[in-house]
């Protein structure tokens, strides 16, 4: 008897971008769906409420489909979205944005930021690719995992990578084959500059004399310049050529060239990064002689730009390393007399830890995936600062700390939106600000 495909009306996107469905009392989450589209699907994971799918076939199309531009986009996966519009993939994540707020924080913005948008391809300035040698294939393969497997996929090119990048890694596979280290090689982490580009060579084994002689011959060729990472962070050091430019990305904005080492966290789109800076300095509206807290403050990212107003700026980072990198930048720039920076751990923080560090008229918060929870529930009515804008890249995050901020603190969320750091992926990135009536 021949199976029966059931059939389903998309109602929405999830957080992952993938398309919400309820189907004999389960919800669908349906890869390559999209809302308002009937479609069959393949399920490869069934729990009790719930399963996860892959679209099979399309019987209704939404207006906003299109045609994906890679060529890989159905087996990599580094993207999700590419199938929706680019101006729909935003709105997408700003109703994820506001859904969040409502659902998980139960507060609703006084107003609504317009989207930031910037480049969708070639923006993704930072990366991590996976090297290997696959023997069935009797070849190396340099790239992103497929979608919900180890495998890496074989792609001769990529659309979000700069296209110098993006053509280097069928070179790249074939430069690992020649190496002695072939096997040896797992990884290779980029950072594109705005004076070179780099490539961090994750080895296990030592290099030959003939190993580095092809590396210094790709590295003319191409123009790029090689590090090695032997073992952890510490031991990333440039192999060649030893006389290349610094690694750095400005904001010229605010006048601010920042230098980083390419394992050193940065935004991967530093032209989204900009026009990110210049929203979050305007809502925050620094002024000469205030005192301003940067929390999660990493190598300066938002500290050097607030302390061009003349503010007295405290930088607050969890990694030594990073704070040593923030006080360099100061430094690089002018402004070690108005900043300073201080290593604590802000995710055990308390309100003594945080009463020590005293009043501050503004803060800033900036926090990694797992929000600044500790940090909001430390505030007290004697050091909280009239005004925070909070930078999220995890919208529930952001909903939890805002819900502690509005329904416990005393604050109001003056303004929330999108910033579309990282087009074609399901990634939203987002800035709330929040003041004291």
């Amino acid at each position: 008897m021949e199976k029966i495909e059931p059939v389903v009306t998309i109602e929405s996107l999830d957080q992952e971008g993938r398309g919400v469905a309820h189907h004999e009392g389960k919800v669908i989450f349906i890869e390559g769906a999209l809302i308002g589209e009937r479609v069959t699907y393949s399920s490869y994971r069934k729990k009790p409420s719930f399963e996860n799918a892959v679209v099979q076939r399309v019987l209704k199309q939404s207006y906003m489909r299109v045609q994906p531009k890679c060529a890989h986009f159905d087996l990599c996966g580094g993207c999700s979205m590419q199938h929706l519009d680019a101006r729909a993939q935003v709105a997408a994540k700003q109703r994820i944005l506001e859904d969040n707020l409502q659902r998980i924080g139960k507060v609703r913005p006084e107003t609504i930021l317009a989207p930031i948008y910037g480049e969708t391809w070639g923006y993704r300035q930072r990366a991590r690719l996976s090297v290997r040698h696959v023997l069935k294939k009797g070849k190396t393969l340099v790239g992103f995992h497929e979608k919900r497997s180890s495998f890496i996929a074989d792609m001769q090119h990529c659309e979000i990578l700069p296209p110098k990048i993006a053509s280097l890694l069928p070179l790249l596979a074939q430069l690992n084959e020649q190496l002695s280290v072939r096997d040896q090689l797992p990884q290779i982490e980029v950072a594109v500059g705005e004076h070179v580009d780099v490539l961090v060579l994750r080895i296990l084994q030592a290099l030959s004399p003939a190993d580095e002689a092809l590396l210094k011959q790709f590295a003319d060729a191409h123009q790029v310049q090689f590090w090695t990472q032997t073992k952890g962070p510490e031991t990333v050091k440039p192999f060649y050529p030893l006389d290349a430019p610094a690694l750095t990305y400005s904001m010229p904005e605010f006048g601010i060239e920042m230098p980083y080492a390419p394992t050193e966290f940065t935004q991967v789109n530093s032209a989204m990064n900009r026009l990110m800076v210049g929203r979050a300095l305007r809502l925050l509206a620094p002024k000469s002689k205030e005192r301003i807290a940067d929390f999660f403050c990493g190598l300066g990212n938002f500290t050097l730009p607030i302390a061009r107003s003349g503010a007295q700026v405290l930088g607050i980072e969890g990694s030594a390393a990073l704070v040593k990198r923030a006080e360099q930048n100061a430094a690089h720039n002018g402004l070690s007399a108005n900043t300073k920076f201080e290593a604590m751990n802000l995710f055990e923080t308390d309100e003594k830890a945080l009463a020590a560090k005293g009043r501050f008229d503004k803060w800033l918060v900036d926090p990694p995936r797992d929000g600044g929870i500790e940090l909001v529930k430390a505030i007290t009515p004697e050091i909280a600062p009239q005004r925070i804008v909070y930078v999220s890249c995890n919208p529930a995050t952001l909903a939890r700390d805002a819900e502690v901020l509005v329904n416990v603190k005393g604050y109001r969320i003056k303004a929330a939106g999108v910033m579309n750091m990282f087009p074609h992926t399901s990634h939203v990135e987002s800035i709330a600000v929040f003041t004291k009536p």
